[in-house]
């Protein structure tokens, strides 16, 4: 029997929800594993609407776990109800929803706070010892939560210039954690908290180098779980 994998979205966009292509690589690489998935997200109102085609904000209000529903198919429960006990790990892809709506990063940098289903989902595998898959700018919610932990977002310099999003490297330090340098193609495992994580678009790569890592990441899991 596979593993039984769930995956939290924060939207349907990259610059106000879950970046579309971080969130189907994983469904991709779970169903290769042969992984039972189930999504969630929280039932909540979205800190924002952008425009994607002009990048600008919308004068609209939009619910995230409505908008989480489109990169679902539909199928798609409330973050709440989400039971640790019920699943042998959890994934959070990427996206400028989580630094939005599952928590405030992007406001607040590291002085911010985690949306309190959120945390409490992070906080029961973490004390099942169940493994928790993060990419992109996920991580931080783990720095977060699990003072002490390690993980990537890639580089701690704005190598080559594929790494523009290098300070937050040393946002996780400031908050107590161990910021390991991960080319996009690679994952980091966190042994003793079983937190696996890759950097994904906070890399500026090919969209085929994204989706390898966010796979090792998947297969870390999978092995974790």
């Amino acid at each position: 029997m596979g593993k039984r994998v769930a995956v939290v979205l924060a939207g349907c966009g990259v610059f106000d929800g879950s970046e579309i292509h971080e969130a189907s690589a994983a469904l991709v690489h779970l169903s290769r594993g042969g992984a039972e998935v189930k999504i969630f997200a929280p039932n909540i109102e979205q800190r924002d609407v952008v425009n994607h085609l002009k990048g600008s904000p919308a004068e609209e209000k939009r619910n995230v776990l409505v908008e989480s529903a489109r990169l679902a198919r539909g199928n798609i429960q409330d973050l709440a109800e989400l039971k640790a006990s019920e699943f042998d790990a959890v994934i959070f892809p990427g996206g400028f929803g989580v630094a939005k709506n599952l928590c405030s990063w992007a406001v607040d940098g590291k002085n911010c706070t985690v949306n309190e289903h959120v945390k409490s989902t992070l906080q029961a595998f973490h004390s099942a010892k169940k493994p928790i898959g993060l990419c992109c700018i996920s991580p931080v919610l783990a720095a977060k939560v699990f003072p002490g932990c390690e993980v990537t977002v890639g580089q701690d310099k704005n190598v080559d210039g594929r790494f523009p999003d290098a300070e937050t490297a040393s946002a996780i330090v400031e908050l107590g954690c161990k910021h390991i340098c991960k080319n996009v193609n690679e994952s980091h495992v966190d042994e003793a908290n079983k937190i696996v994580t890759t950097c994904a678009f906070m890399c500026k790569a090919p969209l085929h180098e994204i989706f390898d890592g966010i796979g090792t990441m998947v297969q870390e899991v999978l092995k974790l779980a």
